[in-house]
């Protein structure tokens, strides 16, 4: 059985009973980062007493994933495993989708363990009503493209979760204050961690108070949708006969929304 475990995204205490006793009992382990890893499996023991069994270690990330699926042996996979990215839950922003994809190719058993996922607590944490979103993870770095991904996210009908890294904090605010200066927004950076900060307003004013903040650490953001306009009642042949309109006028729209010929409610309208 494979279980891909979320690792905590800044507070050790996230992680759960449930992924201590997995990672405690596998005898491999698909890394982000094999570094990151044994690092986090050590401040584990060192925490919570955890007895770790002897482990494989094997490099598993966005680079290299392809390769090391086409000549991964699945019956390595029937043994305790499991997938561990370097914070927050696989496959979301993080690697794990083409392992997802690996084991239903091959009948292999998984399990998706819940847990840290930064995108969901910023959303709980932005204070918007709406419930349906959607995610974008990290925006191209730069150029033609990053500008096309920014513009659909701010056309986009529902409100958006994004992450950005602190080396383009800044130029992204500047995007949306260039953009959409009074955007409602919702930021926070470094979730869970001691120096946690959150800014809520309108693009050009969180643009303002960071100004004055520390920018390091990794940032979520949620941008609220345009609103949408009040939706309209389709018009109904009762609406057009009440309308302040010549009889021409009204021949003419009428004809057009039911098929008939002007004439025809053209003669109508006069009886």
């Amino acid at each position: 059985m494979l279980s891909f475990i979320p690792t905590p995204i800044g507070n050790l205490e996230d992680i759960s009973q449930r992924s201590l006793r997995l990672l405690a009992s596998a005898t491999l382990l698909f890394c982000e980062d094999t570094r990151e890893t044994k690092r986090l499996l050590a401040l584990l023991v060192q925490r919570y007493g955890m007895e770790s069994s002897p482990k494989t270690f094997i490099s598993l990330h966005s680079h290299n994933e392809n390769e090391v699926l086409k000549t991964l042996d699945p019956a390595l996979l029937t043994q305790p495993c499991c997938y561990v990215s370097d914070a927050g839950m696989p496959a979301i922003s993080d690697p794990g989708a083409a392992l997802v994809k690996f084991c239903q190719d091959h009948g292999i058993g998984y399990e998706i363990i819940p847990g840290a996922n930064a995108a969901l607590l910023a959303y709980a944490a932005s204070g918007f009503e709406e419930t349906a979103f959607s995610f974008f993870g990290f925006l191209p770095h730069k150029g033609r493209e990053r500008e096309i991904a920014l513009d659909k996210l701010l056309a986009h009908g529902l409100n958006v979760v994004l992450y950005e890294s602190p080396h383009r904090i800044e130029k992204l605010m500047e995007e949306l204050v260039q953009k959409a200066p009074q955007r409602p927004l919702f930021a926070i950076k470094e979730a869970t961690k001691k120096h946690e900060k959150m800014f809520k307003g309108s693009a050009l004013h969180v643009s303002t108070l960071m100004q004055e903040a520390n920018l390091k650490g990794e940032w979520a953001l949620v941008i609220q949708a345009v609103p949408s306009e009040a939706a309209t009642t389709p018009l109904v042949v009762q609406d057009i006969l009440t309308l302040s309109l010549p009889p021409k006028e009204k021949a003419k729209l009428l004809a057009k929304m039911t098929g008939e010929s002007v004439k025809v409610w053209y003669q109508r309208l006069q009886t």
